[in-house]
């Protein structure tokens, strides 16, 4: 009998938005197509997967343009001067069509939409509305954590009923990239939250934080048919992902070191004041000027926007020292010195 699959949304748009993720989706096909593994998709991940494909398609077509742009001034300035035309009049015809095309992820997205709309998707039922009330009330996770979590809530609460009639034969694997909401929170993260653990009763019921490794010790064989060793040997960050990833940790931090100062505000121990009434010399740094300080709510509000609430913490300190920490490490990669967290 089939392995059945639950799915969470971010790895189907972390497999869509990078070409390098193709053989993971062949091997998925396989298994579908001869029956080895069920999907189960709950109606609220096929509309999560809707709602991002516009976005994963943008990112994937920036990436690979500010890829292709950095190669061009790599050839324009060291390329042999006999060859340099050939080799930027393809570059140029490759990065036209990568602006061009509405796919700059290889079809992937089309494929993975595919796989999804095999079988009708679950809907939400009230019982499962109803678990997720009492799982909130009870703050067990996902609700550990300060956040709105009723999605990811829906998600467990569906498991719930798919592992409650699995066996040996039919086991039930949920796989999800998303660790701090699911994943043992002060231990090993490719263990469930202890809220959760009860869920994955091998050989019945299994966890995963990694679709790769799932399937290395699933299918193995099947993974090198799909040239899963050459795709997957360890291979450096592109450039557009290290500045993606910096310029959010970028904004993650500003933003905390924005409510920090409109604390301060609050309480009285910082002042936004007029024009008429700031003191540049001396320089008073218990003083904003109210000009400014519309500027940094302004600013507050478009990352949020923009980033999502839900990406700007409230976080503690060990996650905190973390982003601060990635924050450096990629700012030294990229020329700075270490420990540079100006923002």
């Amino acid at each position: 009998m089939a392995i059945r699959l639950l799915v969470d949304t971010c790895v189907w748009l972390d497999l869509a938005k990078d070409y390098r993720e193709q053989p993971v989706i062949s091997a998925l096909e396989d298994l579908v197509e001869n029956g080895h593994i069920e999907l189960i998709v709950p109606q609220q991940v096929l509309d999560e997967f809707d709602r991002n494909k516009a976005r994963i398609v943008g990112e994937a077509r920036r990436g690979l343009q500010s890829h292709f742009r950095l190669v061009r001034q790599v050839v324009n300035q060291f390329g042999d001067d006999g060859r340099k035309a050939d080799l930027l009049a393809g570059l140029n015809e490759v990065d036209h069509w990568i602006g061009v095309d509405g796919d700059a992820v290889g079809g992937s997205i089309e494929r993975i939409d595919r796989l999804l709309r095999r079988a009708p998707a679950l809907a939400t039922s009230d019982a499962v509305k109803q678990r997720v009330t009492e799982r909130a009330l009870a703050k067990q996770a996902p609700y550990h954590r300060a956040k709105n979590s009723v999605g990811d809530a829906i998600l467990v609460e569906m498991y719930v009923d798919v592992v409650s009639d699995a066996t040996e034969d039919a086991p039930c694997v949920f796989i999800t990239h998303n660790t701090k909401d699911f994943s043992d929170a002060n231990g090993d993260f490719r263990k469930a939250h202890a809220d959760l653990v009860h869920l994955f009763d091998a050989p019945k019921s299994s966890y995963w934080i990694s679709m790769v490794e799932f399937l290395k010790d699933y299918c193995p064989d099947l993974l090198g048919e799909h040239d899963f060793e050459f795709n997957y040997s360890q291979e450096a960050r592109r450039l557009p992902e290290i500045l993606e990833a910096e310029h959010l940790l970028f904004r993650q931090v500003w933003y905390n070191r924005h409510w920090n100062l409109r604390h301060e505000i609050e309480t009285g121990k910082h002042h936004v004041v007029a024009e008429k009434d700031y003191s540049p010399n001396p320089y008073r740094a218990d003083q904003t000027l109210d000009t400014v300080w519309e500027g940094a709510l302004a600013a507050a509000k478009r990352t949020e926007d923009e980033v999502g609430i839900e990406n700007l913490g409230p976080w503690d300190d060990f996650e905190w020292g973390m982003i601060n920490g990635k924050l450096s490490a990629l700012r030294w990669i990229l020329g700075d010195e270490w420990d540079m967290l100006d923002t």
